[in-house]
């Protein structure tokens, strides 16, 4: 993947369909687009009546992130929407995917709406409806208000109750023209991440809480989506996105299998199953070596409200071999128990490659999650909501950011979309991650995600040879 020649940039911007002649004609009406997220690009976090997030109380805490950097400033883009609109129809994007912030909307999380935050939001989608950029709305992208996690956050099921109630608000505002709604992104990470092990927002290190602060996602999910109906046009498409990780043997001992399946339970099927199923799987709580979360009758019917598509984050693959096996770090954390975790995953996988977040590239991995989606869940329709990867880029100073390995990251990834649509799941949108480079959250700036290069000085943006590939091979799909 390091072979590429350094005059590719050039060829693609002057050629128009270099590098994606092998890849066939999408449906018409197939989204391209961009996802991102309000804490990680909006910036002025203490204007126009915002209150304070989790992340931004996190951030400000000495040692929690990259040389101690926030989102205060972002990449400034609720000062610069305009000109980040323009640059996406540049790009001939033809849907964008973004996150309301929920503090911006509700700055205690509940109560009075305030108007200028949702006036935001209002011109946003106006402006990209303007250029024929359908929007697709994220309603959480881990921005709990500050307010309500000092009334116990995820860990009360009030919380829940809040969450509807936001997205009720957003929808009476939106939902005239909004046609595409999520209500969480990558619940797993708000929950175990952010209460289970305490690496992200709001610092907790406890799987107790986060098995908890889960069930009352999950339980917001389905609170929020008769909310969403009753406020949103009759074509409107309600979803929730995931982030999906194959899980693959590391070798093919009897043991390793089972550590498989205990791996699948934990990073996919504990949102899955009851979202799609209304149970949550055998043995989760088990292996985690935690009680199950307090669940009232019709939580679980709740849970399981029926969606129109399924959001699917994929970035890499799992490669996990049973415990007794290897000496390497587990993933589960050994709690005071004396038990031993299910499984333990293989890093680094020989010969694989890499991107600076650490995370393998490997595309199959997505058709082949694709497939088992379509299989064991059945989801009306999919949308690849995150995919993309960081590389270390660089701005040679004019107007020119060539980044090889990215073009080759999506244009293998596209191709393993296409091979799950002519398999025939019902594949309706690709949304890369991201459209600019931003705040990566606990990596601070150090990390550079997007097709737009940043130079956060001067907060510049520059198209990078990635984001003219991506634009070309757009307007490719749509000559055919």
């Amino acid at each position: 993947m390091d072979d590429f020649d350094d005059s590719m940039g050039n060829m693609l911007k002057t050629s128009g369909l270099n590098g994606h002649s092998n890849i066939h004609a999408f449906p018409p009406d197939f989204f391209w687009g961009t996802a991102t997220s309000a804490y990680q690009i909006e910036g002025a976090t203490r204007e126009d009546g915002r209150g304070l997030s989790i992340w931004d109380s996190f951030a400000a805490t000495p040692g929690k992130t990259y040389q101690g950097e926030t989102g205060d400033i972002a990449i400034n883009h609720y000062h610069t929407m305009e000109q980040d609109v323009t640059l996406m129809a540049e790009m001939g994007l033809n849907a964008y995917l973004f996150s309301i912030s929920w503090p911006r909307v509700l700055p205690s999380g509940v109560g009075t709406a305030n108007a200028r935050g949702l006036d935001f939001y209002d011109r946003l989608v106006d402006t990209l409806l303007a250029r024929s950029i359908t929007p697709l709305i994220k309603l959480y992208h881990w921005d709990l208000p500050q307010a309500l996690h000092e009334r116990g956050g995820w860990l009360e099921r009030d919380t829940a109750y809040a969450f509807a109630d936001y997205a009720e608000v957003v929808a009476e505002r939106l939902g005239d023209r909004v046609d595409w709604w999520l209500t969480h992104n990558e619940p797993w990470c708000s929950s175990y991440l952010g209460y289970g092990i305490g690496i992200h927002a709001p610092g907790i290190c406890d799987l107790q809480s986060a098995v908890i602060a889960a069930h009352h996602v999950l339980l917001s999910h389905g609170l929020a989506l008769p909310r969403l109906r009753a406020h949103t046009r009759p074509s409107a498409h309600l979803g929730i996105a995931i982030d999906c990780y194959p899980v693959y043997p590391g070798d093919e001992r009897p043991e390793t299998r089972t550590s498989v399946e205990r791996a699948d339970i934990f990073r996919n099927r504990w949102f899955l199953d009851p979202v799609f199923r209304g149970s949550y799987p055998d043995g989760l709580f088990a292996d985690m070596g935690v009680y199950p979360p307090h669940m009232e009758e019709n939580d679980l019917s709740i849970i399981s409200t029926p969606i129109d598509f399924l959001g699917v984050n994929y970035y890499s693959r799992m490669l996990v071999r049973s415990p007794e096996q290897t000496n390497a770090p587990t993933l589960l954390p050994v709690e005071t128990n004396e038990r031993q975790p299910p499984y333990v995953e293989v890093t680094p996988i020989p010969g694989a490659s890499y991107t600076e977040m650490g995370w393998e590239i490997y595309p199959d991995g997505l058709a082949i999650t694709l497939q088992r989606l379509h299989h064991d869940y059945a989801p009306a329709d999919l949308l690849i909501t995150e995919n993309g990867a960081a590389f270390q880029d660089h701005w040679d100073g004019n107007n020119h950011v060539n980044d090889p390995r990215r073009v080759q990251y999506l244009r293998e990834h596209i191709q393993a979309v296409e091979q799950a649509l002519q398999q025939g799941v019902p594949m309706r949108g690709y949304f890369a991650w991201s459209l600019m480079d931003n705040y990566e959250w606990t990596e601070g700036y150090s990390k550079r995600f997007g097709m737009v290069y940043v130079d956060y000085p001067t907060q510049r943006r520059i198209i990078k040879d990635s984001g003219h590939w991506y634009a070309s091979f757009i307007a490719s799909q749509q000559q055919r």
